[in-house]
């Protein structure tokens, strides 16, 4: 049965598949499997799961880079596979994370948005530390990638400082954005659970893609972000619009990032693309506007993503002969 928009329930069930990067069980079959499943220890003692991509020459004794990744609310660590993918196929190793309480499974911690970036950090820790691989891991060139609430996370962890306060004043005055609607539907923010202050400085560059409340990031904070970020927007984000989300990040980065507005594109055209079985379980994941290309888009934005990476972190290492970045 088809709820209407208006319904609260609907509200809460499509959190599920809205800040997001939601990739249902059925439909995982379709991503890049990870070359590696890990568990680790997160900042609440929980085990966290996650996904590594490793690089090619991994027997050459070379240090490489690692790249973790954030997903959207409501996701798993494999919703970005294809740009895992990429960069594996160039060289980093890349890890990615399921956030306890903010995935598929369990929406439990949907709204304690701040604690996502130090479970985050605990992966980093995880990967320079005990993670046994077949390559060894460079601590001095980490970068970070996140998707919608991931973009709020990996702007945390790079050095903004989200005010809870901002938030409410701005659904307060927006109650009708999709946000806020998910906020009130999950009952409003926790403000004693708020931890505003989770920059990591291991991360020395960030691509930030359609990045969620932007608003709420302090100028001041934002201003003392010098790194190298990659900042990515969807001209046609209907789920986090302008001029909310991604404009207050790029206007008052301290060092202005290289900003990419996709046009036509929409909130989950930044997701993995779409196989048979998510366009059977989850079609609002991958309806695109009229004649947009989200897999033809994918591999410009996964070929950009590199770059970015490549360059701000002096990557050095050979790319995958297997499946060479277009």
């Amino acid at each position: 049965m088809r709820l209407p928009a208006s319904s609260p329930h609907l509200l809460a069930a499509v959190l599920a598949f809205a800040l997001i990067g939601a990739v249902p069980v059925t439909a995982r079959a379709q991503a890049d499997a990870p070359d590696q499943l890990i568990h680790f220890a997160g900042p609440d003692g929980e085990t966290i799961e996650g996904g590594v991509w490793l690089p090619a020459g991994s027997d050459d004794g070379s240090a490489r880079p690692l790249v973790v990744i954030s997903h959207g609310s409501g996701g798993w660590y494999g919703g970005h596979a294809d740009t895992a993918e990429a960069l594996a196929e160039a060289g980093f190793v890349v890890a990615a994370l399921t956030h306890p309480g903010d995935n598929f499974r369990d929406q439990s911690r949907g709204l304690h948005l701040t604690g996502r970036a130090p479970q985050l950090s605990r992966l980093i820790d995880y990967m320079t530390g005990p993670w046994a691989g077949p390559v060894t891991v460079d601590p001095e060139r980490v970068g970070a990638f996140g998707f919608s609430a991931g973009g709020l996370t990996v702007t945390s962890i790079i050095g903004g400082v989200s005010d809870a306060q901002m938030i409410l004043a701005h659904c307060a005055a927006h109650p009708e954005v999709f946000a806020c609607r998910l906020v009130a539907a999950l009952g409003g923010l926790d403000l004693t659970d708020w931890q505003p202050e989770t920059r990591d400085l291991r991360v020395k560059a960030a691509v930030i893609a359609a990045p969620a409340l932007g608003l709420s990031f302090t100028d001041e904070s934002l201003t003392s972000v010098i790194l190298p970020v990659q900042l990515w927007q969807a001209a046609d984000d209907q789920i986090l619009p302008s001029p909310y989300n991604v404009e207050p990040v790029r206007d008052r980065l301290g060092r202005a990032p290289e900003y990419h507005r996709v046009d036509r594109a929409g909130h989950y055209d930044f997701l993995t693309p779409c196989g048979p079985d998510m366009q059977a379980v989850a079609p609002e994941l991958c309806a695109s506007a009229p004649g947009f290309d989200r897999a033809a888009f994918k591999v410009g934005f996964n070929r950009e993503v590199v770059r970015f990476f490549r360059q701000a972190l002096a990557q050095a290492s050979a790319p995958r002969v297997a499946r060479p970045i277009p």
